[in-house]
């Protein structure tokens, strides 16, 4: 049963030839063995996810209709508000909070009679790349324990890998999908900014924030995007169906683009590791068997687009964080002499360091006499990024690239070197600074046989054309049929 991808499982249990119950009750089993290991979630809900299985079960063998993810069982990134459990952002100052509502993307999941098994692990507020940052637990990658599942959306990423779920939701504000996608050899998608509703989602960087789908197959993040994609008039940032309709992304999913012109970034690229690069070439010599046309294109700003991203990505989140006070909601420190002492202390013994450094980094950004210098300017270099993709775009239907310039690294290598840390996102980070659409699929694997992922980015918007782009060399290859081998530990 967990050989079977999500749509698979999904056609399965509508057709009565398996239950949902039955798959629930072995992923649950899964998780006793071997969430001890692997540590992606942060709460898990077995009660309730049996009660959906048997709901759903009792649907089918009446003949009543059921939804699109029908019995699946899926894990949620635990930044989404969700009226069960906590919603904790793996920080000590949410512990213990209960949201009141449910967030978009979640309720559509529920909607479609998808099974929400548990909240999954990631960096505090989404701010990190490794799931190091988390205060509550440590994730590893199932394909080498020592080793980092990538982040901040590692605890999803890792129990699909793992198979602790059969698809996720994470979000994605400057890699957080994609990265742990490709260290973890499952396909990570984020879409483009305003396609699916942010609404719900705890606030990290407003205008980069993005949820997406977290799954083991192409096909199966067109089935998740079905459901999760579509205009939110809760959500100010979701962009509407007349200006942009969704479509069925399954419909044409195996329909390849005609003259697929392909470009690459040469020099931006040059810096992976080199089993990356030619994991990238390789990849590349597929598309051009299929017949596609690769050309190179220059873009010379995205050399700064990490700079612009840590400036305007901490200063969204100096603003963001400002809220959890000690006095709104969330940790309150215990015996404080004065209101300063309040909101001074609850801060300082509850938010991480990577979280107190990124609000002192934003705040100094957003302060008088840096503002123009700092967050003004960065504004300016990312409409640059962004008028370079629409110049590239002119010229092709995609660009290929790196996901990150190495694989996973070993847990601890770069906790104490932040740039060092930052740099590990130097590929993903520019297309949320345009708002573009990009995905991550495994395109191979290193000498250590760790999973290296491949990054298609493309217009905005264009997530039907993408995803058809995608599964084309996901036919031709069988990297997504590989699975780690943590069963003897």
């Amino acid at each position: 049963m967990d050989n079977l991808s999500a749509t698979q499982l999904r056609d399965e249990i509508a057709a009565g030839r398996t239950s949902s119950l039955e798959t629930i009750k072995a992923v649950f089993e899964r998780i006793q063995k071997l969430e001890p290991i692997i540590g992606a979630y942060i709460s898990t809900y077995g009660e309730k996810a049996l009660e959906a299985a048997t709901e759903v079960d009792r649907r089918v063998a009446a003949g009543e209709p059921v939804g699109r993810l029908a019995g699946v069982p899926v894990a949620i990134k635990d930044n989404m508000c969700t009226t069960f459990g906590t919603t904790t952002c793996a920080s000590k100052i949410l512990e213990n909070f209960h949201a009141p509502y449910n967030a978009t993307a979640v309720e559509k999941l529920i909607a479609e009679d998808a099974v929400i098994v548990g909240k999954a692990n990631m960096d505090e507020f989404a701010m990190g790349s490794s799931t190091e940052n988390s205060g509550l637990k440590r994730t590893v990658n199932p394909w080498d324990t020592t080793r980092v599942p990538g982040g901040s959306s590692g605890g999803p990423t890792a129990a699909v890998a793992a198979k602790l779920c059969f698809a996720a939701l994470g979000s994605d504000t400057g890699g957080s999908i994609r990265q742990p996608a490709s260290f973890c050899g499952v396909v990570g998608l984020k879409p483009t900014y305003g396609r699916v509703s942010r609404y719900g989602l705890v606030a990290y960087g407003s205008s980069l924030d993005q949820i997406g789908p977290i799954t083991r197959t192409v096909e199966d993040t067109a089935l998740m995007m079905n459901v999760i994609a579509g205009h939110d008039p809760a959500d100010s940032t979701s962009v509407d169906e007349i200006t942009a309709p969704v479509c069925d992304y399954l419909e044409r999913l195996d329909e390849p683009v005609e003259d697929l012109k392909i470009a690459t970034v040469p020099q931006f690229t040059a810096g992976a590791e080199e089993p990356v690069q030619k994991a990238i070439s390789e990849a590349i010599e597929v598309y051009k068997k299929l017949g596609a046309k690769i050309i190179e294109v220059d873009m010379p700003h995205l050399d700064y687009a990490i700079a612009a991203y840590y400036v305007i990505a901490t200063a969204e989140a100096s603003s963001n964080l400002a809220r959890y006070d000690g006095v709104h909601y969330g940790h309150r420190t215990s015996d404080p002499t004065d209101y300063i002492e309040v909101y001074s202390k609850s801060r300082a013994e509850a938010f991480g360091e990577e979280v107190k450094r990124r609000i002192m980094l934003g705040t100094y950004a957003l302060s008088s006499g840096y503002y123009d210098a700092y967050y003004l300017k960065a504004l300016k270099v990312r409409n640059l990024i962004r008028g370079d993709f629409t110049s590239a775009f002119e010229k092709c239907d995609c660009i290929i690239m790196p996901v990150a310039p190495t694989t996973a690294f070993k847990i601890g290598e770069k906790v104490d070197d932040p740039l060092q840390m930052y740099l590990s996102d130097i590929y993903t980070i520019a297309a949320n600074l345009a708002g573009i659409p990009g995905i991550s699929i495994p395109a191979g694997f290193d000498e250590k046989n760790l999973p290296i992922g491949m990054q298609i980015l493309a217009p905005t918007f264009s997530e039907d054309k993408l995803l058809r782009i995608a599964r084309m060399y996901e036919k031709e290859t069988e990297w997504y049929k590989r699975e780690p081998n943590i069963n003897h530990e």
